[in-house]
């Protein structure tokens, strides 16, 4: 059994649970969905059902849905995997409807709303969705070393196997199944061969340009087949894009969006990396750590943020570029060096950009000033990036 660690999410499910008839937890398997809603109903009142569409017992007594939960009108009832039955969210909302009351139902998937489209649209003004991350680093830094956490990544299976090798085989049997079964019941109708090889492949370009044509040319793939498998790596939250930032300068601009794993772990899993020691001396150890910064990153960035990057074709670059209502508030480089230094082309990127902070996220305890009002901080301070 492995240990339960508090979700920061918790608080937000049961905010949102006040309120909305129905709340959506959506993230892949294995990241703790089940756990979470475990965790909160726990401290409700309200008398709780847990349906899972995996268990054949469970499915079947969906088979008359209506009558089968109009018997549980006063509980909250979790439907874990609802993607597998589509046919129920129409149900779901001719039940909240009736009775129109908080916490009606909590919905698990592992597909982002956008491959859940008949809930968007069904179940409109009733559902509020939240996203379940892997186990982030601020969630567990009491108990597990950086280096842990960077190294199996924050899926529990992996991150609390006894050893290297049992975490490996984790993510070895995770892969496995999202390529012979979760994937194809998601749309991709491909050989999993090929989807292993399209992973890989985006595992190496992780931290760089999304280089669509290479991947086109590699993978023998149309470039529109090759757009859908992408877009659905991405609804499954298997990849993260981060678009550039365009600002209105007149300079040339990279338009190319970047592409990270949303998780080291399986990032380290599919660049054959089992040990600290084998990533210390991997080739990809600055494209792994910038993808372990930006997960982290994503994980505490308050509401109302979104995550860009800056680049231009003459060289001047912000590995991330946090912005509010359009407008670029936050930048930072990457870099894994206790010593940094900065380019020419970090400031000329502040110029363009006309941020406000501006931040250096190395592999350091603590944090310190560098000239020209730019902070060094570690994956500890992340937090001084949003104090205003």
């Amino acid at each position: 059994m492995f240990k339960l660690f508090p979700r920061h999410l918790a608080a937000e499910v049961t905010r949102l649970a006040r309120f909305f008839p129905v709340v959506g937890i959506i993230g892949p398997r294995q990241v703790g969905k089940t756990t979470l809603a475990q965790m909160v109903t726990k401290q409700w009142e309200k008398p709780v059902l847990f349906l899972d569409l995996e268990d054949p017992e469970h499915l079947a007594s969906l088979q008359q849905p209506m009558l089968f939960l109009e018997r549980y009108a006063d509980h909250t009832v979790v439907i874990d995997e609802v993607q597998r039955l589509p046919n129920l969210f129409p149900v779901l909302r001719v039940l909240v409807d009736r009775q129109r009351e908080p916490a009606r139902f909590i919905l698990l998937g592992s597909a982002a709303p956008e491959l859940m489209r008949q809930s968007s649209e069904t179940l409109a003004g009733r559902i509020a969705y939240v996203e379940l991350m892997p186990l982030s680093w601020e969630e567990i830094a009491v108990e597990v070393p950086l280096e842990t956490h960077w190294l199996r990544g924050g899926f529990p299976g992996s991150l609390l196997a006894p050893d290297d090798a049992f975490s490996v085989d984790w993510r070895k049997n995770f892969v496995r199944t999202y390529l012979e079964r979760d994937l194809p019941q998601l749309g991709i109708s491909a050989d999993p061969v090929q989807l292993g090889q399209l992973w890989t492949m985006l595992a190496h370009l992780s931290g760089g340009l999304s280089n669509r044509e290479k991947l086109s040319t590699s993978l023998a793939l149309h470039a529109q087949t090759l757009l859908k498998y992408l877009r659905l790596f991405e609804a499954a939250f298997l990849i993260r894009s981060v678009y550039p930032f365009i600002p209105n300068v007149p300079k040339r601009l990279v338009k190319t969006p970047k592409i990270y794993l949303r998780d080291t772990g399986i990032l380290h899993y599919l660049l054959s990396i089992p040990t600290w020691q084998a990533l210390l001396g991997h080739p990809n150890l600055g494209n792994s750590w910038e993808t372990y910064v930006v997960n982290q990153v994503a994980a505490q960035m308050p509401s109302g943020y979104d995550m860009y990057f800056y680049r231009t074709h003459a060289g001047a670059e912000a590995d991330l570029v946090l912005a509010r209502g359009g407008t670029p508030e936050i930048m930072a480089e990457i870099k894994f060096s206790t010593h940094p230094a900065l380019s020419k082309g970090f400031h000329i990127s502040r110029q363009d950009l006309q941020t406000k902070r501006h931040f250096v996220i190395c592999p350091i305890k603590n944090h310190f000033p560098l000239p020209q009002d730019v902070e060094a901080i570690g994956l500890a301070h992340l937090e001084l990036m949003f104090v205003e």
